[in-house]
């Protein structure tokens, strides 16, 4: 059974950091791409970041560039996200989803429709 689980969202004062946890199960990590996906009460899903394990590009949507780091552990099968300098806008419910490896993904990252495996969510609060 395909399994994404997140953790280490939280309660945090703007400019604070958290990092947040995707642990997954179930299929061949090697084998997908991990996004993080974040919705806010009231907005659309969007894409946030997104992990290549085939070669480890990264994506950033243009709001976190330069404030989050995506990350991967291959032996904990995890992939994180470290988020810093963190906005009040930037609260939201955050997802990870996985998607197959393949050579749409440079395009699609952003798509939530385009991912198949999804998490629960984690709430991440950003206090002004």
């Amino acid at each position: 059974e395909v399994q994404l689980v997140e953790s280490g969202g939280g309660l945090v004062q703007a400019g604070g950091s958290l990092r947040l946890s995707c642990a997954a199960s179930g299929f061949t990590f090697d084998d997908y791409a991990i996004a993080w996906f974040r919705q806010a009460p009231g907005k659309e899903r969007e894409g946030v970041s997104c992990f290549s394990r085939s070669d480890g590009t990264t994506y950033y949507t243009d709001s976190v560039k330069g404030r989050f780091t995506i990350s991967s552990d291959k032996a904990k099968n995890t992939v994180y996200l470290q988020m810093d300098s963190l906005k009040p806008e930037d609260t939201a419910v955050y997802y990870c989803a996985a998607r197959p490896e393949d050579l749409l993904l440079s395009r699609l990252w952003k798509t939530y429709p385009a991912f198949d495996y999804w998490g629960r969510g984690t709430q991440v609060t950003v206090s002004s």
